[in-house]
């Protein structure tokens, strides 16, 4: 049913739904956010097309920082922070997500979601990262070439909190491979599984998994298999420096 219904309607879940309402009566009071949850637990996924838009224009004329991120070598909290912007198909739009995470425990410190893909999302999810870490003057920002990081207003913020920027090259996804990868394991944990339909349940669903799986729960063999808030914590524990 999950797999001939993905081929047959764009509108996956409502029509899946239906179907299965004509199948079981068990599901009659059932709604779509709860097929939604049942196929998570069931690990079905459907099989849709991916639309695809680009989220990194690097062809503008603001100043472009050298890559400070290279060479570093990191040993606690606030020492480099790594920031990426992406995006989440909906039906007749996308919305956009900024992240910024801590480079050196994989923490996601900072995010914002929004209808627009400017320098006012990447703004907000830096003046949220700061709020949450008071970062020290020797932070150093790094981020791909976008405009939405080199735009005037962003490195002003950056300025006024002593932050350092850092960019990536052309084209290298790799010069700033954590944001990237945390962004696939978005795609791949939290929004190909969901098929949303709205901006709203992007807005409602993603902090949840930032906050609550991501941040607490999801284990990464780069850190001892812990999660980034317990790295950070068990570091704290034995005397390093603690994030705020």
């Amino acid at each position: 049913v999950v797999e001939d219904s993905a081929r047959r309607y764009s509108s996956f879940l409502t029509f899946l739904y239906q179907e299965l309402m004509a199948q079981s009566e068990s599901l009659v009071a059932e709604g779509v956010k709860k097929l939604r949850r049942l196929m998570r637990q069931h690990d079905l996924q459907p099989r849709s097309r991916r639309r695809f838009t680009v989220t990194t224009d690097s062809r503008h004329d603001g100043p472009i920082f050298p890559n400070l991120a290279a060479d570093m070598e990191l040993t606690g909290p606030n020492q480099l922070w790594v920031s990426d912007i992406t995006y989440v198909a909906l039906p007749r739009r996308f919305a956009y997500v900024a992240i910024i995470l801590d480079a050196w425990s994989r923490l996601i410190i900072g995010y914002a979601i929004g209808p627009y893909i400017d320098a006012g999302l990447t703004l907000a999810a830096l003046t949220s990262a700061i709020a949450s870490r008071n970062p020290p003057k020797a932070c150093v920002h790094h981020s791909d070439r976008g405009s939405q990081y080199a735009a005037e207003r962003y490195r002003r913020c950056l300025n006024d909190h002593g932050q350092t920027g850092s960019m990536g090259r052309k084209g290298s996804p790799y010069d700033n491979a954590k944001a990237e990868s945390f962004m696939k394991t978005l795609k791949v944990e939290s929004v190909y599984p969901m098929d949303f339909q709205t901006f709203e349940d992007v807005n409602e669903t993603l902090p949840r998994y930032f906050e609550e799986v991501y941040n607490k729960r999801r284990l990464h063999s780069a850190l001892a298999y812990l999660s980034p808030m317990q790295f950070e914590k068990q570091h704290a524990s034995q005397g390093g420096q603690s994030s705020p």
